[in-house]
């Protein structure tokens, strides 16, 4: 049983930096994709960055350069390193894992982040 539990959600200034981080339970943490949704107030909920078992990252254009993820195998966590924040980077940030063979998908709770002006 899989239970992703995001943290690091908060008010912060533009141009401030936050990390989220994901800690994953359950065994098939190494094997699985992972990656972080937003979704603001109104909005429809976007893919924002993915990183899959073996490192491979991609991001959405507008946090290129700005966002980082990241993974631990070790510690069962996947972060996400905030930059630069701006308002529009205002949301619910959601993680969300995909087993690679079965494809067994899981969601987190999600967390805030508030970028104020």
């Amino acid at each position: 049983q899989v239970q992703l539990v995001e943290s690091g959600g908060g008010l912060v200034q533009a141009g401030g930096s936050l990390r989220l981080s994901c800690a994953a339970s359950g065994v098939i943490f190494s094997v699985s994709t992972m990656r972080w949704y937003r979704q603001a107030t109104g909005k429809q909920r976007e893919l924002v960055a993915t990183i899959t078992s073996g490192g491979s990252t991609n991001y959405v254009d507008s946090v290129k350069g700005r966002f980082t993820i990241s993974r631990d195998n070790a510690k069962n966590t996947v972060d996400l390193q905030m930059n630069s924040l701006k308002p529009e980077d205002t949301a619910v940030y959601y993680c969300y894992a995909t087993h690679e063979v079965y494809g067994m998908n899981y969601w987190g709770k999600g967390t805030l982040v508030t970028v104020s002006s």
